[in-house]
């Protein structure tokens, strides 16, 4: 929580990613559990994700947003940082848990946070990416995230024979929908849970913009 009168932080860009996967008799969803000497949300189950690097403007990508994902973001934010926040969306599900959405292509080299990536012959597939939700943590918070969530289908990823990375993720599961509900959650992460499962059976479902203040969510749609 953040000191009493002091002005509220303003919230830092993030997407997180929904990896949906159809191969069992219920559809299964990616979680990870926080490290529990993590100072925000520790030993807490969560998707993949995290802020904007500023790699994420730069880095190639094989594939682009679809035109009506760009234009979701565009209608709220330039399209340069809608189309990062993809990218950092794919970027930290690599580093969280060893996954590449991503197409095949030539490897080249490449500096910073995309340079493991970009070695295994990849560039991200934007294309494979759904908009969910968007929400905006509350202002009493000392750390303040407005973070967009993203759906893909896990028949977009790449193989990969790599053990996940244990940074932020001590623990990294594929459990269907009912598991995951019984999980250890933040409120967001359940709240978007239930989204994606009526995202599902819905496709034309309103997309809900949350921003959550002190006793109350303001709710809009994107």
């Amino acid at each position: 929580m953040r000191a009493e009168g002091a002005r509220a932080v303003k919230p830092r860009n993030a997407a997180t990613l929904i990896i949906v996967r159809r191969d069992h008799k219920k559809p299964q969803v990616l979680m990870g559990k926080r490290n529990s000497g993590h100072d925000f949300m520790p030993d807490l189950w969560v998707f993949p994700g995290g802020r904007i690097d500023r790699s994420d403007f730069r880095a190639p990508f094989a594939t682009d947003l679809t035109p009506d994902v760009a234009a979701r973001f565009q209608s709220h934010i330039p399209m340069t940082r809608g189309r990062a926040l993809a990218m950092a969306a794919v970027r930290e599900t690599f580093e969280e848990a060893g996954l590449l959405l991503a197409k095949k292509v030539p490897a080249r080299p490449l500096a910073g946070p995309w340079r493991e990536f970009a070695a295994h012959g990849a560039a991200a597939d934007l294309g494979a990416l759904d908009i969910v939700a968007r929400a905006v943590t509350p202002p009493m918070l000392a750390k303040r995230f407005d973070t967009w969530f993203l759906m893909a289908d896990a028949e977009r990823l790449v193989s990969l024979d790599r053990e996940p990375d244990c940074g932020e993720l001590e623990e990294i599961a594929w459990v269907d929908f009912d598991e995951a509900i019984s999980l250890p959650l933040p409120a967001v992460t359940r709240t978007m849970i239930g989204e994606a499962v009526r995202r599902m059976e819905d496709p034309d479902r309103p997309r809900p913009f949350m921003r959550f203040g002190s006793g109350k969510t303001k709710l809009s749609h994107l």
